[in-house]
Parts: structure tokens; C-alpha cells; sequence
């Protein structure tokens, strides 16, 4: 019996879930490639899940998804790789050729020019995202009071989503496919042209924001998405103790 490495399985300790979704979309090859059909024109969105067998020294894929509040998981045979990543990756492509799930239909009425922008901008809604959420959440706990979807400035139109005005530190979540992330940001395979000026455009806003506040003697934070709410609430926190000095 050998024994199996954390490595090809074990999930990192502490991830938010917007990683574990960022894991999931990067492995499927997409948002839209999870989805499981439930019939009645009903979709799930499905999640690969990795278990190590100590009895037979090997790593089982399983497909798992909620229908009506109930869990139901199907197995998706051994994955052999050394990552988990590719053990991931190997889990969903089992899952395609066993049929258990398809790439998520564009309606006919959407105006988003493909699948994977759709599914993007599902998951980028103007406020309260789950990022935002799982962030606040975290600030205060911490203690920390703030505003909420607010100017920094009245007189300058640029909304953060969590703003400190006694310490003058904004913090801005920025979404992966609005805002062009290196790591997630997946370009659209039509109207290429239009989308590409689309997300430079906010590129150059987010950084003239950055500007202007700066000069006016703000502190900005930006962060993704898919990073850990934990380790951007250390980042405000120490930006706060910086302002309190300077203060």
C-alpha cells in the first residue's frame, strides 16, 4: 500500500470561497462549464471534489452538486496525477465524458456575447458580491465600522465598496472579468473588439481613481475578487494603523 500525497488531493486550509470557485471555474475551463442538468430546463452548478483512499493508496474523484436542498454526489472513478490541480482537471473532464454535465446555454434574450462572458458578469454584480460581503464580514469582526458603497469624495463620481472617512482609506473588490485579472480574466471570443476596449477602459478609470484620491490625501486598497478576505482585512488593518500614526 502507498501512500498518497497531500499534494495530489488536500485543499489548502483556510481558502474563502470565492477561491474554491476560482479553483473549480479554472479546472472546468470556465464558469460556464459546471453546469449539471437537472431537467424541467433546471441547472445546477456542479463542484469536483477529490478523496485519498489510505485502504488503496489512490486518489477518487467525485461530482457533487444541490438539488432542492439536497446534496447528491457521483463518482467519477481514480485520478492519478501528482497535483491537485490536474486531479481537478482530469475530474471534470470524467464528468463531461460520463455526460453528468454541459456547458451552461446562452438565453436567447441575453445581450452578453458569449457563454463565458455571461458567466462572468453573473458573478460581478455592482454591489454587495459575495467578495464584498465575505470582506465585511471579516472587517467587522475585527472591530473595525465603516460606510458601505460610498464616494470617498462627494464631489468625485467613484464609489469604493468599503470606505474608512476618519482614516481616509478606500477600499475597492474589484471583479475578475470587469476588471481584467491577469489570473481570470478570460477575453470573449466575439465582439473581441468592443469587450477589450471595455475592460481597458475601466483598467484606465481604476487607476486615475487611484490617482485622484491619492492626491487628496486618501490611502486606496484594491484588491480581486478570488483573493483571501482575510489577508486583504490585514492589509486595511495595517493601513489604519499607518493612518492612526500619521494621524
Amino acid at each position: 500500500m502507498s501512500e498518497v500525497s497531500p499534494r495530489a488531493w488536500k485543499p489548502k486550509p483556510g481558502r474563502s470561497r470565492a477561491l474554491v470557485n476560482a479553483e473549480q471555474d479554472k479546472a472546468a475551463g470556465g464558469p460556464h462549464r459546471r453546469a449539471v442538468d437537472l431537467g424541467a430546463g433546471r441547472t445546477a452548478r456542479g463542484t469536483v471534489v477529490l478523496k485519498a483512499s489510505l485502504a488503496t493508496g489512490c486518489v477518487r474523484a467525485y461530482l457533487r452538486w444541490q438539488d432542492r436542498g439536497r446534496t447528491v454526489s457521483r463518482s467519477l472513478g481514480v485520478v492519478e496525477h501528482r497535483t491537485r490541480s490536474a486531479n481537478l482537471s482530469e475530474g471534470w473532464e470524467k464528468a463531461r465524458a460520463l455526460g453528468l454535465v454541459r456547458d451552461e446555454m446562452l438565453p436567447a434574450e441575453s445581450w452578453a456575447s458569449s457563454r463565458e462572458v455571461r458567466a462572468s458578469m453573473r458573478g460581478n454584480r455592482g454591489r454587495d458580491t459575495s467578495p464584498e460581503l465575505q470582506l465585511r464580514a471579516e472587517l467587522h469582526a475585527r472591530g473595525l465600522r465603516y460606510r458601505v458603497s460610498v464616494r470617498p469624495l462627494r464631489e468625485l463620481r467613484r464609489t469604493a465598496d468599503v470606505v474608512f472617512p476618519k482614516d481616509r482609506l478606500a477600499v475597492f473588490v474589484d471583479g475578475c472579468f470587469w476588471h481584467g485579472c491577469q489570473e481570470h480574466h478570460r477575453p470573449a471570443n466575439t465582439n473581441s473588439e468592443f469587450w477589450s476596449k471595455k475592460i481597458a477602459d475601466n483598467k484606465r478609470r481604476d487607476i486615475e481613481t487611484n490617482q485622484l484620491l491619492v492626491e487628496r490625501g486618501w490611502t486606496v486598497i484594491r484588491c480581486w475578487e478570488h483573493e483571501d478576505p482575510k489577508a486583504v482585512a490585514d492589509r486595511v488593518v495595517t493601513a489604519l494603523g499607518r493612518s492612526e500614526q500619521r494621524g
